[in-house]
């Protein structure tokens, strides 16, 4: 019965956009059903298309399309109970990864096809891989955790720049900048600001962290969250107010609260998660 309950680990989907996880999950089960008749193609072609005396090529296409079929069906059964009840069955980890990066492009797809907004699925697979973080049951040291901010949380008319120290920042009050370097000083954690992809991974390469609490639109935190597998990343959804990439904002209740639950500290309140 534990495997049909949900995870302990379960998040509000208030700091989601609404998103609930069933969209991912749903949309993985649908992808994987249509490769799945794509595979059974391997089943059927023999017997209309290949020549009779070509004996050895229809046992041979059969024996593959039952592998990949069973391994394909295996892989999304994996995720779904894992994604669902948070129960971590063997090799879980690995098999998320590599489920996602394969058929998350075609959930797209799909989720296009059928009307859905991409970020609503984005959200949903943020939603399901925070709480994939929080089940691990770890506390980090406050010097293995990078707090990973957008440069677009920077006032846009601000004349200092951030990207390479974010030191650099007079703590003016007019971004949100000055009060996460308040949480940084405050418990101790590594804060950095990035402004794309390749600066955020050269960051984690220097700074070498166990685990990122990573700022950021639906994007940029989906790309990121795939791109630094095995390294654990918690995403915080920014707040665009003025619209995307332009002087946007941090729940700061929020992300202070995720930085006490990481960190271990009896402050932290999961139901505000």
């Amino acid at each position: 019965m534990r495997f049909f309950g949900k995870s302990r680990f379960s998040l509000s989907s208030r700091q989601y956009g609404g998103a609930r996880k069933r969209l991912f999950i749903g949309l993985l089960s649908a992808s994987c059903f249509l490769l799945c008749l794509l595979l059974a193609l391997f089943l059927i072609a023999p017997w209309l298309v290949f020549p009779a005396q070509i004996a050895w090529l229809a046992p041979m296409s059969m024996a593959f399309g039952f592998a990949a079929i069973g391994i394909l069906l295996w892989l999304c059964l994996t995720i779904v109970i894992h994604s669902w009840s948070g129960i971590a069955l063997p090799g879980a980890r690995g098999v998320r990864h590599v489920t996602v990066r394969l058929l998350f492009p075609l959930m797209e797809l799909l989720a296009k096809f059928v009307g859905l907004e991409r970020n609503r699925l984005r959200r949903s697979f943020i939603k399901i891989n925070n709480e994939t973080v929080l089940s691990r049951g770890r506390a980090y040291a406050p010097e293995s955790l990078l707090l990973l901010l957008p440069h677009c949380i920077q006032r846009s008319a601000c004349a200092f720049r951030l990207v390479y120290d974010v030191n650099n920042c007079r703590r003016c009050g007019q971004c949100p900048v000055g009060d996460v370097l308040a949480l940084r000083d405050k418990y101790g954690i590594l804060v950095a600001v990035a402004t794309g992809g390749t600066i955020a991974r050269r960051l984690v390469v220097q700074l070498r962290p166990e685990c990122i609490v990573a700022v950021a639109c639906e994007r940029d935190l989906t790309s990121g969250i795939q791109d630094s597998y095995p390294l654990p990343v918690f995403g915080v959804l920014n707040q665009r107010p003025h619209g995307p990439c332009l002087d946007t904002r941090i729940p700061l209740d929020y992300l202070e609260n995720v930085v006490c639950f990481l960190l271990g500290k009896k402050s932290a309140d999961f139901s505000k998660l």
